[in-house]
């Protein structure tokens, strides 16, 4: 496929699908919506006494760059706080408004680089990310 909104490696995180499903008692949940697509991303979250991220899981109803996202979170988020979740979600914005990619782990983040030129597609990436952020004020 040569769409670069939908790369090989984008589709690839999408079906490996890290931590997809749902905690049982998660500690806090958080849901992001996007009404002009209809995408929705539900996120479970387990914290150890510190505020640290210990287990996360999501139900991605939404397009495969939102799938590809979560996947990325429930693959390399675990052990991070709500600053640096918050500090996640700025690289990513900045990323897709030409800056680089995240620095490791999230340098996957690197697979939306086709995302930039079309700034409607911005919230399908950023849209998970804001599902942890909306679970951390629950």
């Amino acid at each position: 496929m040569s769409d670069p909104l939908y790369r090989k490696e984008v589709l690839r995180l999408a079906a490996d699908a890290h931590g997809a499903g749902r905690l049982t008692g998660p500690h806090r949940t958080g849901v992001a919506h996007n009404p002009t697509c209809g995408d929705k991303v539900s996120v479970d979250l387990a914290l150890d006494a510190g505020g640290h991220i210990a287990a996360l899981a999501h139900e991605t109803k939404a397009c495969v760059l939102s799938q590809a996202s979560a996947s990325i979170l429930g693959r390399d988020l675990k052990g991070l706080t709500r600053a640096e979740v918050e500090k996640l979600r700025a690289d990513v914005s900045a990323m897709l408004t030409g800056g680089s990619a995240p620095a490791s782990p999230f340098d996957a983040y690197s697979a939306f680089d086709g995302v930039a030129e079309v700034k409607s597609r911005h919230r399908c990436v950023l849209l998970p990310i804001e599902a942890v952020l909306k679970a951390f004020e629950s």
